[in-house]
């Protein structure tokens, strides 16, 4: 099942639609106005930020990840996931103006983001969870696509439903919050089709000890 995003205007641009998924809350901005324009965005922070390909622990085996990463953030929000731990480089100038955007937007506030580089259409990230300790019992997870689309596709975590895809266009913001992470896993497949280099910031609140449910 697809979720097709209405057309938007110059009136609707800012407005949030809703994602008829049960047991979630997923909001979509399809085409925010942003600090600069997205394909300058893009360009910039493909140039700008140190990428890496990280290897992660899947099945008791350390591989590849199948894109390339990196993590920004506030002195403290190291982050914990599939046997990999990532401790923060400082906020740069463009990745501080698009955090203010998703903040004033989003109503949320965020200390960290994981930046993913899509190379290509091989490059995905398999379904997965946001789950983890260091976000709390029901995080918040701000997702600005730059680049090229990608199909975005959730499952349920226990019910046999079908899956939801979402084309996230360039310069869109997907907002997952409340219960989204217990229920339902996401992910960016491969495809064969002729696809582009995408940049994708999830911003995130990274919690501390003291502070987590």
């Amino acid at each position: 099942m697809s979720f097709e995003p209405a057309s938007t205007d110059l009136f609707a641009r800012n407005q949030a639609e809703r994602l008829p998924l049960h047991g979630a809350e997923i909001n979509y901005w399809p085409n925010l106005e942003w600090p600069l324009p997205q394909a300058a965005a893009f360009a910039r922070l493909r140039d700008e930020i140190a990428w890496q390909q990280q290897s992660i622990q899947l099945f008791g085996q350390f591989r590849p990840q199948p894109r390339l990463t990196a993590w920004h953030g506030d002195a403290g929000t190291t982050y914990t996931y599939s046997g990999l731990t990532l401790e923060p480089v400082p906020w740069t100038p463009l990745l501080t103006e698009i955090r203010r955007r998703v903040e004033a937007v989003s109503g949320h506030d965020f200390n960290s983001v994981l930046l993913n580089f899509y190379r290509d259409g091989q490059d995905s990230m398999g379904l997965h969870s946001d789950d983890e300790a260091e976000l709390g019992p029901k995080p918040c997870i701000a997702s600005v696509s730059l680049g090229a689309p990608r199909h975005l596709i959730f499952k349920h975590r226990r019910k046999k439903t079908p899956r939801v895809r979402i084309e996230l266009a360039p310069g869109s913001l997907l907002l997952m919050a409340g219960d989204t992470q217990r229920n339902w896993r996401h992910g960016i497949p491969k495809t064969q089709r002729d696809c582009g280099p995408r940049i994708n910031l999830t911003f995130r609140q990274i919690l501390h000890s003291q502070q987590r449910g």
